[in-house]
């Protein structure tokens, strides 16, 4: 409602000259300070030189050349317009519901009774109300949108940041393997260096994707094979990795997980299970396991683990575990398979 001490700019189109001055006094014993205009034309003519100097229309519709429906559209029209009560007779109904179709913010029966400028009051300071409402909600609205954008643009710099880092770090870790002679010490770095990759290629996918929250899997792991084929197979004689992968979209934090498993359990295949030169299969195969809940297989057809325990310092088995426990489950391995057989079952 109209606030103590407001002055509501009020332009009022009408032929009668008689109401328009019966306005005129009313609504400016109430602080409007209130324009009047003949006839439509005259009154558009009015908005388009001084658009912003009127808050509110009073529209009638019955005037000499134009009807007021002819000339509501023309106010609708111009560059963020005032709010418009029309203004009809007692039994125009169909009239009234066709200037709200048409943009008017309300209507009001006229009459030259006291209660026709009451009635036309509260219809104009509803509709200026309403419009209040409706900026601050559309403000509102925006600053939502930018914060949302500005959130969005940090989180991108910020994976961006953190895929550069981690991609310094393996950049280090091949300037310092170029310099080893230990054997051992090499293959431990290049070990590391396999496991910051498949950190390193969720944030890469993170900041390409438009989708901040959830990584697709299957492509994740396609790129992540690929990558260890080529750090950990270089030769004709290494073992091929082969993926077969349903579609599916984990969360980021499980995709970092799974990754981590996989290079794990992949490297771990290709230091143990074939002689070098010797060649061989390792299968990477993802698949569904019901309706929430997937199936994640590494297995090779290597010796198997002899003693049923994972060779190597047993790093590598703290690692999957301390991953799996995250995603609130556990490696197993199928001692019926011939090679090494290891699956990890965990919920979308």
């Amino acid at each position: 409602m109209k606030a103590p001490g407001e002055v509501i700019r009020l332009l009022y189109i009408d032929d009668d000259r008689g109401l328009s001055r019966l306005v005129e006094k009313e609504l400016g014993r109430h602080g409007y300070v209130v324009t009047c205009a003949p006839d439509g034309d005259a009154g558009l003519d009015i908005l388009a030189a001084a658009p912003a100097a009127f808050d509110v229309v009073a529209l009638d519709h019955y005037m000499p050349g134009r009807e007021g429906l002819e000339v509501l559209p023309d106010i609708v029209a111009l560059p963020d317009p005032p709010p418009v009560v029309y203004v009809t007779g007692a039994q125009e109904g169909r009239i009234a519901v066709a200037a709200l179709r048409a943009g008017a913010a309300d209507y009001v029966i006229k009459d030259v009774s006291e209660d026709f400028t009451a009635l036309l009051r509260n219809a104009l300071e509803h509709a200026l109300q309403a419009r209040r409402l409706r900026r601050a909600n559309e403000e509102a609205q925006e600053q939502i949108r930018l914060a949302r954008d500005r959130a969005e643009a940090m989180l991108r710099e910020v994976n961006h940041r953190v895929g550069n880092s981690l991609q310094l770090v393996s950049s280090f870790m091949s300037l310092q393997l170029r310099h080893l002679t230990d054997e051992g010490a090499r293959a431990a770095l290049r070990e590391s260096q396999a496991r910051i990759e498949a950190v390193a290629h969720v944030h890469r996918r993170l900041y390409t994707s438009g989708d901040m929250a959830s990584v697709a899997l299957d492509e994740y792991l396609e790129g992540l094979i690929d990558e260890l084929d080529k750090s950990l197979g270089p030769d004709a004689g290494s073992p091929r990795i082969v993926l077969r992968a349903e579609p599916m979209r984990v969360s980021t934090d499980q995709a970092v997980s799974l990754g981590v498993v996989v290079t794990e359990l992949v490297t771990n295949a290709a230091k143990y299970a074939y002689a070098p030169g010797e060649g061989g299969e390792i299968r990477v195969i993802l698949e569904a396991d019901g309706a929430d809940r997937a199936l994640l297989t590494v297995e090779d057809d290597g010796p198997g683990m002899g003693d049923g325990k994972p060779k190597g310092t047993g790093l590598g088995g703290k690692i999957i575990s301390a991953m799996a426990a995250g995603l609130r489950s556990a490696v197993e391995f199928d001692p019926a398979h011939k090679g090494v057989r290891a699956r990890l079952a965990f919920d979308l």
